[in-house]
């Protein structure tokens, strides 16, 4: 039966995912990218700059610059960015260029939490564009001049984006998700800009044959990534360190994130947590109001939150400190914990905090996140001595 079936929508030809209903073959690897599609026109030119309060940095400006030059040659770019260089900024240029030319803009994130934020960001950047979000819970509203959206609605958007921009590639659920590489991929039109602070090897030569990759490898304020620090212990005190940071934390008006592995560890730690510390909140993906609890917390009616690797990316708080309950658990690679502290430090006005990894054990993973963000500072340091 399969043999004598493609699903256009994803390209299946095996038996195992193929059904018949009503005498018509269907697919049933893709049945849930089942919806409205949107088909391709060129916008109305907008000719309108960036709107930002703040300056670039010259390596900021100067790779915003290459961006442009090498989607103008039709080429695609993978910018490799520490966390908290400022790597929606880089693309600012690229989507300006887009706009005066009419084109279809698409920026995808694999988390809906991230493209609520980044829709609200873009447009204060770009006011005179219309700038839609588009997610499970949104999907009214599906054609606009820059339409941000995750990965999982990019299937109603075949062969349409002359400029799709990529945000967080190695993350939940788009990493290692191959139907949703497939939906990626048929949906560029032109060329596509993919940013991240841990890509892979096998991403970045994938690039480098047929593409460019930019690096930049030093925050906007030009400070150090803060270190993470190991503290040992079990249970118990692991939960007493827990308890003494947060509470030191909270007193000197600094907001903290406390992430556990898995949901049930977050629920449990928050339940203990709540009863000795009030303002807090627990946040993963069973919770319905998840974006209301974020919500509070940024705007510090809350002064805690337990979360699950949820809020690993795409949060930017003033005075941030973390702490990652048993980040020696197996469900923390290298590329997460790095994540997690680079949610550290992030501001001008404040770019140090402490990022603490509670623990029974060292692993490769706790090691290597470590590691590489030494070698980042290394960097750092080595730009100086080299000026």
């Amino acid at each position: 039966m399969g043999s004598f079936f493609v699903c256009k929508n994803c390209g299946n030809s095996d038996a195992r995912y193929i059904g018949i209903r009503n005498g018509i073959k269907y697919c049933r690897r893709c049945l849930e990218f089942s919806g409205k599609k949107v088909k391709y026109k060129i916008n109305k030119p907008i000719n309108i700059s960036p709107l930002l309060n703040y300056e670039l940095t010259n390596e900021q400006k100067e790779i915003s610059i290459k961006i442009t030059k090498n989607f103008i040659n039709k080429k695609n770019t993978l910018i490799y960015a520490v966390c908290g260089a400022g790597k929606t900024e880089l693309v600012y240029d690229v989507i300006s260029y887009a706009l005066k030319k009419g084109l279809q803009i698409g920026f995808t994130i694999p988390r809906r939490e991230v493209v609520i934020e980044l829709a609200h960001r873009i447009k204060s950047t770009f006011p005179k564009a219309k700038v839609i979000s588009v997610y499970g819970e949104q999907t009214d509203i599906l054609e606009g001049n820059i339409i941000v959206l995750t990965t999982h609605q990019l299937f109603r958007y075949r062969n349409f984006f002359d400029l799709l921009i990529f945000d967080e590639i190695d993350a939940f659920p788009y990493k290692g998700n191959e139907l949703l590489n497939i939906m990626f991929e048929k949906s560029i039109r032109g060329n596509y800009v993919i940013m991240s602070a841990t890509p892979s090897k096998e991403l970045i030569n994938k690039i480098k044959k047929n593409g460019l990759v930019l690096t930049l490898f030093v925050r906007f304020h030009f400070q150090e990534i803060p270190v993470p620090k190991i503290y040992y212990g079990l249970i118990i005190l692991k939960f007493i360190i827990t308890l003494y940071r947060t509470r030191k934390y909270i007193k000197n008006h600094k907001p903290v994130l406390i992430f556990a592995p898995t949901i049930g560890i977050a629920t449990n730690l928050f339940k203990i947590l709540s009863k000795f510390i009030k303002n807090g909140g627990l946040v993963h993906s069973k919770v319905k109001n998840n974006s209301t609890i974020i919500n509070d917390f940024k705007n510090t009616k809350l002064k805690y939150l337990v979360t699950t690797s949820v809020l690993e990316r795409g949060i930017t708080i003033k005075g941030l400190q973390v702490i990652i309950f048993n980040a020696d658990h197996d469900i923390y690679n290298k590329e997460t914990l790095v994540q997690i502290a680079g949610r550290v430090g992030r501001k001008k006005d404040e770019p140090t905090g402490d990022i603490t990894y509670l623990i029974t054990r060292i692993t490769p993973a706790i090691l290597a996140s470590i590691n590489d963000i030494k070698e980042k500072n290394e960097y750092l340091h080595s730009m100086y001595e080299g000026n």
